[in-house]
């Protein structure tokens, strides 16, 4: 598989840009508890299945999903998990982490009222970009699981930030054929800035991987 330096894309990508840049009447989410402490534990050297797998168990709904996902004809593992170590330690550390922070950063945007965006429909659409992803990195010989995770969660700030700038979102909306054909060049005219862009300066806030925060601004 390629090596990339994903330290230094993320450097080059996102410069002196910070969440700081960012309106000060955005609200930003924050993650579910229990997704927070595992992205701490699972970054630290000595993080260990025992003390991750009790990390998710407290929280019943992300237990669920993530036993649901491991067990799931998509994973295809051929042993099923029974309980939440067992999951970590069949799908792995690194895995683990991808899927429960795409499930907590999900969680926390779906969380919020749209005023401008279905969210069945937005998360679809995503779903659809992320395989479609998976399968380019696949050919490639590139890492899936960040290609699948960065696609997915490439858009996520957009039912927050369309609430926050909904004037501006809507003049896009109501005026598209006037608009730029793409909508972060309609942002980073309007803004200076774009949607994936304060994506990936959250995700780097939330101390995600490199990976991770760089796939995420990749439009």
């Amino acid at each position: 598989m390629t090596k990339i330096d994903w330290a230094t894309i993320r450097e080059e990508r996102l410069g002196d840009f910070t969440v700081s840049s960012l309106p000060p009447t955005l609200e930003l989410m924050a993650l579910p508890h229990a997704v927070t402490l595992f992205i701490q534990k699972s970054n630290e050297t000595d993080a260990n299945v025992k003390e991750l797998g009790e990390i998710v168990e407290t929280d019943t709904g992300l237990t669920l999903n993530f036993l649901r996902h491991v067990n799931s004809s998509f994973i295809g593992l051929r042993n099923k998990a029974g309980n939440v170590k067992q999951a970590v330690s069949l799908l792995g550390i690194r895995q683990s982490k991808m899927f429960i922070v795409t499930h907590g950063m999900q969680a926390a945007v779906q969380a919020q009222k749209s005023k401008l965006i279905n969210q069945d429909f937005f998360w679809n659409a995503s779903l659809q970009k992320a395989l479609f992803a998976r399968e380019v990195a696949k050919r490639l010989k590139v890492d899936e699981d960040s290609a699948f995770a960065g696609a997915l969660l490439q858009d996520y700030l957009l039912p927050i930030i369309t609430n926050d700038q909904f004037e501006d979102y809507l003049d896009f909306v109501s005026k598209r054929d006037q608009q730029p054909v793409n909508i972060c060049d309609y942002e980073r005219e309007r803004f200076g800035w774009d949607h994936a862009m304060a994506a990936a300066c959250l995700a780097k806030r939330w101390h995600l991987p490199d990976d991770l925060v760089c796939c995420t601004t990749t439009v």
